[in-house]
């Protein structure tokens, strides 16, 4: 184990921070290089909290809807998400708990979505205003 490693509480002391090992590194450079992927590994599996997946639970898992992970990217709840881009909520609602797919056409709309959030929340919010006769 590293003379680095941090075990037990950690405690100020001559204006230092220490734990069970003595007086812990003041800067990033004096701390051990990065683990390899088997010590990542050891590590995980060291933890009972944070245990890695087996192929059987990976293979079981099913992908988020692009609808949600673009949702979740821009930090909007559905119904944010819905008002902003003028999907109707119960259709998002239907796409983000498996019972539809989007069409060709929403998948093309939700990636110009992703792409540039800004731009079409502002398209939207321009159709939307009743436009001045002329």
């Amino acid at each position: 184990m590293s003379k680095f490693a941090t075990t037990g509480k950690r405690y100020l002391k001559d204006d230092r921070w220490h734990d069970d090992n003595g007086p812990l590194p003041d800067f990033p450079l004096e701390w051990d290089p990065p683990m390899t992927e088997d010590e990542v590994l050891i590590a995980a599996r060291s933890d009972p909290d944070a245990q890695p997946m087996t192929a059987e639970q990976l293979a079981r898992m099913r992908p988020l809807p692009l609808s949600t992970r673009i949702r979740w990217g821009l930090g909007l709840s559905r119904a944010e998400f819905s008002r902003r881009f003028g999907i109707p909520l119960d259709t998002l609602n239907g796409w983000e708990r498996g019972k539809s797919e989007p069409d060709a056409g929403a998948v093309a709309y939700l990636k110009v979505i992703q792409a540039e959030p800004d731009v079409v929340g502002r398209v939207i919010a321009n159709a939307a205003k009743p436009q001045a006769a002329e």
